[in-house]
């Protein structure tokens, strides 16, 4: 991807002349603030920006940012995007969609462009609703939770987001509250830096049909309880004194405090976004205390652009033919009068 050191950006230059037509007190406007305070950090130039979406409240992003971008179809966003990069590879492209749009009705397209690995960036607003149609439950939403469409409670098991994309190969994870701009704005660069498809989840209020969905992980009183912040090398450490840590027993992660029954932070688990096997990272995104926050899974692999020119490449060197009249007049040929 091309990059310019020529012209130092700042967040102005990014932000469209559009009026932001979002819910007051959504924390969409974090994610839009966060990443238009990353993008003058990752050296794109920005006419080499794309963002494409789905439909949702989330979905409106592209409009209020200036660079290139379409408002596309309800799930289709990765296809979109995907045709997108393999046509210009020197293009940063973002997909911006919400829990509904990538996993109800635009799941196919979500699994296979993490199983393809093409060198693209998705950011998940999930805030366990679907917000722009007033309510109703999504993929995502919790058991026995009330919506419009579930006025007795939702009695379907949700998706868990870092889980289904885990299972889909992806090789880029993370997940991060929406009232955390300063780490967002971090793992966006983080993302766009990556080789691959990459995938951030943040976890986003709807302060109007379901206000307080991560409130007992997010709110600043708790978080430093509630959520672990994982970075790569480091001790899997967390709590407001420094003092928890996960440890694994047997098949499980443990949470375990440091001086308390001979435990030392020498006990305490590493945190290895690189590892290929991805069992921990698994057990990581499964975790319910503490949650797990920050870049939980980052491998790099081999892209689909770089298995396509390899496979040209080959395909080249082994042919007859060398021009498409080689081709038309390489066996059997019919007259048409």
């Amino acid at each position: 991807m091309e990059t310019t050191a020529e012209k130092k950006y700042t967040f102005k230059d990014f932000t469209s002349d559009q009026e932001v037509r979002w819910c007051p007190g959504c924390d969409d406007y974090v994610v839009l603030r966060s990443m238009q305070k990353a993008l003058p950090e990752m050296g794109v130039k920005k006419e080499d920006v794309v963002f494409i979406s789905g439909i949702g409240c989330s979905s409106r992003f592209p409009y209020y940012m200036n660079t290139y971008g379409m408002h596309s179809i309800h799930g289709r966003a990765p296809g979109i995007a995907s045709g997108v990069k393999l046509a210009n590879p020197n293009l940063s492209v973002w997909i911006i969609t919400g829990d509904g749009d990538a996993m109800a009705i635009g799941g196919n397209h979500f699994i296979h462009v993490l199983r393809r690995n093409i060198d693209l960036n998705i950011i998940l607003f999930n805030n366990e609703i679907y917000g722009l149609t007033k309510g109703q439950f999504s993929p995502t939403s919790l058991v026995g939770q009330k919506t419009k469409s579930s006025p007795y409670g939702n009695i379907q098991q949700p998706f868990q987001p870092g889980e289904l994309a885990i299972g889909a190969q992806a090789r880029y994870f993370a997940r991060i509250g929406g009232n955390n701009p300063k780490d967002m704005s971090q793992i966006f660069i983080d993302a766009e830096r990556f080789n691959g498809t990459s995938l951030v989840e943040v976890l986003q209020n709807c302060v109007i049909f379901n206000d307080g969905c991560f409130t007992h992980v997010t709110d600043k009183k708790v978080k430093e309880d509630k959520q672990i912040y994982l970075e790569h090398g480091k001790p899997m450490i967390f709590g407001k004194e420094k003092d928890k840590g996960l440890v694994l027993n047997g098949l499980k992660l443990e949470v375990v405090t440091i001086g308390e029954n001979g435990v030392t932070e020498a006990d305490i688990l590493i945190h290895n976004a690189e590892e290929k096997d991805p069992t921990l990272h698994q057990m990581l995104v499964r975790l319910e205390y503490p949650l797990a926050t920050g870049v939980i899974r980052r491998v790099e692999d081999i892209t689909l652009e770089e298995r396509m020119l390899d496979l040209t490449a080959q395909v080249k060197a082994n042919s007859n033919f060398h021009k498409t009249d080689d081709l038309f007049f390489s066996g059997e040929t019919y007259e048409v009068k």
